[in-house]
């Protein structure tokens, strides 16, 4: 058996293994899940919440913003509190009260008694006493006092009360966020549930809550766990292992000659056919819709300083945080997605030198389908949020309130039949170079088999409803995310990489098709498990906990060599003259490999482990390693596909513009992050670790004038970033009074119908 067979079986292996090991992860997360009671009682009969209550609160929150409107377990955004955490902080503070003014008929309290008081409180809050038999939750008659007046205030906050106005603007909420009293009250039933499982000890189990004691809250003795501390340090020494044997491994490995660039440009001859023209549209859109995320965080960034207006204008009662927030991440998931689905449909004919029948036809309606997804999606979010549409509408044509996975159900089924039409439209036109025996017909089975995970995987966004166990919620939400996004987007976009760079004589094909196996069976191997290290704190089992660690650890190994591989191809791309008309989109990947070990590996590392996560999961260091890792890398690797094939379009460019465009996202980004969200974040670390997290995401820390003034110097990186956007947008602009290249196929490819 030749090396490539191997490396395919060895593929083929850990691919399923994988993902037979999650799929057993997420029926255990789904049988150690916190039991949703029948009832919360009190110990005399009075009845506080439902089950119906609690679920139909959870409900409540996705459609009044969800995600977008603060975070339930340390997901979703940053200037609302984690609400799991705010009642657990509130629910603790006001039984304290109480038991204070109870303990030796209100005298006042020594140290010691304070301590007794405190022993008890903990005590009363880390025992379970959900019945498995009846369902029932039953708390002391003093408890739930304390939960009725911890209910009132979140009532009042998501209504309209007039003492809660400030609070509100601290928390970029508008007023009558949720307009149903009825509502209102599932909500607190909600929010008390999420700290119930965060605080409540698991059967059988001392000091071990549902959510392995997250969030931090000395009060009720939630502190980091033994376990989560152990596996932080045996993930910290499997990455060093991993990167020393990488390392090892790469430098003893027997290293090919590297290939010799032609002494001309071998695409020169190839012209584009009628469905590669068709493309271009797609990368107008790719950077209107860029343009519009960079708008909406510019927005959604102010609002952590004026939470209800925009320099004073009161933009809020038009675009609330909520919509802005909203349409700021998922677009950016749109243009990203659109630019390597239209460099998919460029190159598939470029590589199999055949047009199939009809195929500009389907790339034109796939495209109209696509701005129909994305315009409806978000017009109808928009809509549902101002309006106040209610639970039903949000969850099928609205905003789910779920993060990067927000649009409504319906059009996530568009989408869903969209992407699969994008894998037959791929399939058809590689399927000549497929049946072909080549060098780089590897290549090619990568990328169509990629691009089919790509189609099929987008249905995990289908796999919970409206009644879905929170935490089953989490598990499918981050399949989409992490998997779908993270995981087979990158290796298709790998693999298209890699061929570009055989085509262009960069890279020797019979190497390439042996790394590209090679990195996606290393990637896959820690990625898919990998998944795992956003699901520490969601309800999941311990072991989630030692999984995800050590699996978490070992994706970001790869990651360390990634540099190394952009400066040699950054060095290669110097050996020919006529490689200076690919200077920009080599640029763009080589950007991509600083950002991978910057932005993905060690900004993603310093947050992975679990007694890192545990500490700052929901504060601004998550966002310091998102923006570094989803633009850095995914969105300059849709930059440089995108450059790339406009070369192909298009005969002249205004190269001069390229240089400040792509050193004004580069440069503004790296501001952006270490400037401002980087040290956002730790400042928050330091808040969280000295007295928890409710404290690291109050507004005493949110709207602190170090937190504001950190918010400020987001300034000048933001700008410097948007006008390397806007420079790119004239850029492309300046395409179009240019000759597009003449429809047909160039070097002796037969033409198709």
């Amino acid at each position: 058996m030749n090396t490539q067979g191997r490396l395919w079986r060895w593929l083929a292996l850990v691919f399923v293994l994988s993902f037979g090991a999650l799929g057993y992860l997420g029926w255990q997360i789904h049988l150690a899940a916190p039991p949703i009671p029948t009832q919360v009682v009190a110990s005399d009969g009075r009845v506080l919440f439902s089950g119906e209550q609690i679920q139909q609160g959870q409900r409540a929150w996705l459609a009044s913003g969800g995600q977008q409107l603060g975070s339930v377990w340390g997901h979703g955004s940053y200037v609302a509190p984690d609400w799991s955490a705010d009642w657990l902080h509130r629910e603790a503070e006001a039984l304290r009260g109480i038991r204070s003014r109870q303990y030796q008929g209100g005298a006042p309290l020594d140290e010691a008694d304070r301590g007794a008081v405190l022993a008890a409180l903990r005590q009363e809050m880390r025992r379970n006493t959900h019945d498995e038999m009846d369902g029932r939750v039953t708390v002391s008659v003093e408890r739930a006092e304390a939960i009725r007046a911890v209910a009132a205030h979140y009532e009042a906050l998501f209504g309209n009360a007039g003492e809660l106005a400030a609070l509100r603007e601290q928390y970029a909420m508008h007023d009558d966020a949720l307009p149903s009293a009825e509502d209102r009250r599932a909500l607190a039933a909600f929010f008390f549930w999420s700290a119930w499982a965060a605080t409540t000890d698991r059967p059988g189990e001392t000091d071990l809550s549902y959510t392995s004691n997250w969030p931090h809250e000395p009060l009720v003795g939630n502190t980091l766990t033994g376990s989560a501390a152990i596996w932080s340090m045996v993930s910290i020494v499997l990455l060093l292992a991993g990167i020393a044997a990488m390392l090892w491994l790469h430098g003893s490995a027997r290293h090919e000659p590297e290939a010799l660039p032609p002494n001309e440009d071998p695409l020169k001859g190839v012209v584009a056919t009628p469905s590669m023209k068709a493309t271009r549209k797609y990368f107008f859109v790719v950077i209107a819709l860029m343009l519009l995320q960079i708008a909406m965080g510019v927005i959604t960034a102010h609002y952590a300083v004026e939470g209800q207006a925009f320099f004073g204008l009161p933009l809020a009662e038009l675009l609330p945080y909520v919509v802005s927030r909203t349409v700021h991440t998922q677009v950016g998931i749109f243009w990203i997605a659109t630019a390597w689905l239209a460099t998919g449909l460029y190159i598939a004919p470029l590589l199999s030198g055949r047009e199939p029948k009809w195929q500009k036809l389907g790339v034109d309606l796939l495209f109209w389908a696509l701005v129909f997804v994305v315009l409806g999606s978000t017009v109808t979010g928009w809509l549902g949020t101002l309006q106040r549409r209610g639970m039903d509408f949000s969850f099928w044509l609205g905003n789910q309130g779920l993060e990067f996975t927000s649009m409504g159900r319906v059009w996530q089924l568009l989408l869903f039949a969209g992407l699969l039409f994008w894998v037959l439209l791929l399939g058809r036109a590689l399927w000549p170079a497929l049946k072909k025996p080549s060098e780089t017909r590897g290549l090619i089975a990568m990328v169509f088999l990629s691009a089919s995970c790509i189609g099929g995987f987008y249905a995990s966004s289908l796999t919970w409803g409206q009644h879905t166990h929170y935490s089953m919620i989490e598990y499918w939400r981050w399949w989409l995310v992490h998997l779908w996004v993270e995981g087979f987007f990158e290796v298709f976009a790998t693999a298209v990489v890699a061929l570009i760079f055989t085509r262009l004589g960069l890279v020797r094909a019979s190497s390439a098709n042996r790394a590209i196996v090679a990195e996606t069976i290393v990637f896959l191997f820690g990625g898919i498990l990998g998944t795992l290290h956003h699901l520490y704190f969601t309800g999941t089992p311990t072991s989630v906990i030692a999984v995800g660690a050590v699996f978490s650890a070992l994706e970001v190994v790869p990651l360390t060599l990634i540099g190394l591989e952009a400066i040699q191809t950054w060095r290669r791309s110097h050996s020919r003259p006529w490689l200076a008309a690919y200077r920009w989109p080599i640029l763009c990947f080589v950007a991509v490999g600083f950002w991978n070990t910057v932005g993905a590996g060690l900004l993603g590392f310093a947050i992975n482990p679990p007694a890192s996560l545990y500490y700052v999961q929901g504060l601004n260091m998550t966002p310091a390693h998102g923006h570094a890792a989803l633009f850095g890398v995914y969105g300059m690797l849709g930059i440089g596909l995108m450059l790339f094939c406009l070369r192909g379009l298009y005969e002249r460019h205004a190269d001069r513009l390229l240089a400040p465009a792509f050193w004004g996202m580069n440069l503004g980004l790296a501001m952006m992050v270490f400037l401002s969200l980087l040290p956002a974040g730790i400042y928050q670390a330091w808040a969280s670790v000295s007295r928890g997290l409710w404290y690291a995401r109050s507004p005493e820390i949110v709207h602190s004038g170090v937190m504001e003034a950190l918010v400020w110097l987001r300034v000048p990186g933001d700008l410097l970033f948007a006008a390397g956007a806007v420079l790119l947008a004239v850029y492309a602009l300046k395409l179009l009074p240019g000759r597009p290249a003449k429809p047909v196929l160039g070097r002796g490819a037969a033409q198709g119908g």
